[in-house]
Parts: structure tokens; C-alpha cells; sequence
């Protein structure tokens, strides 16, 4: 059974940093896409990041550029998205999400078939 569990989230001043965790179990962390999207309640789900971990392929929402990092320890099937200056904009509830057909390339327009319970990001100004 997919299981992902994300911790890290609580509330951080405007410009200061937060990282999250996605512990991973159930799958062949290798061979599936796996990131992070986050939704503010009433909008859209957005795709923050993604990473492929097989190969370190990353993609980014232009949103987070230059200011959020995805990355994984592959043995501990654990990946990671480290927030940086961070504005109050990026409130949101964070998602992990993963799947085994999904690109790097392709995730911010597929959904994906396995999903968190998601951790609360708040930032205040």
C-alpha cells in the first residue's frame, strides 16, 4: 500500500524558511514521480514541485523559483522541499503526491494517482 505522510508545516514569519518532509512507503521510491502541490481552501490545487529520483529531474511552479528546493534521500524514501524567503502568498495546506506513469515534465498538468493528507503552511506578514 502507497503511503506518504508529510510533516514539517507551521507558521513562519515573511521571509523566513520552512522544510518539508514526505516520508514515502509502499512503492518503488526509484521508478515514480513524486512532489509537492498545495491548495489554499476555495482555489485550485497547484503543482509546486516535482522530482524524478532515479535521475535528480526536477520541475518547478515559476511561482517558487529560485526560492524552493526538491529533494530526496533515497534510502530513507523520503523526499523533501526546502521553502526559503518565504511570502505570505505561499500560505497553503502542502501536498505529497506520487505516481508511477506521471513525468517530471507532465506534472503540473496530470493529476497524481497517490496522495498525502497534507501539512498546514502558514506565513504571516
Amino acid at each position: 500500500e502507497v503511503q506518504l505522510v508529510e510533516s514539517g508545516g507551521g507558521l513562519v514569519q515573511a521571509g523566513g524558511s520552512l522544510r518539508l518532509s514526505c516520508a514515502a512507503s509502499g512503492f518503488s521510491f526509484d521508478d515514480y514521480t513524486i512532489g509537492w502541490w498545495r491548495q489554499v481552501p476555495g482555489k485550485e490545487r497547484e503543482a509546486v514541485s516535482c522530482l524524478d529520483s532515479s535521475d535528480g529531474d526536477t520541475n518547478y511552479a515559476d511561482s517558487v523559483k529560485g526560492r524552493f528546493t526538491i529533494f530526496s534521500d533515497n534510502a530513507k524514501t523520503t523526499v523533501y522541499l526546502q521553502m526559503n524567503s518565504l511570502k505570505p502568498e505561499d500560505t497553503a495546506i502542502y501536498y505529497c503526491a506520487t505516481d508511477p506513469y506521471v513525468t517530471v515534465g507532465a506534472c503540473h498538468y496530470y493529476d497524481m494517482g497517490y496522495w498525502g493528507k497534507g501539512t498546514l503552511v502558514t506565513v504571516s506578514s
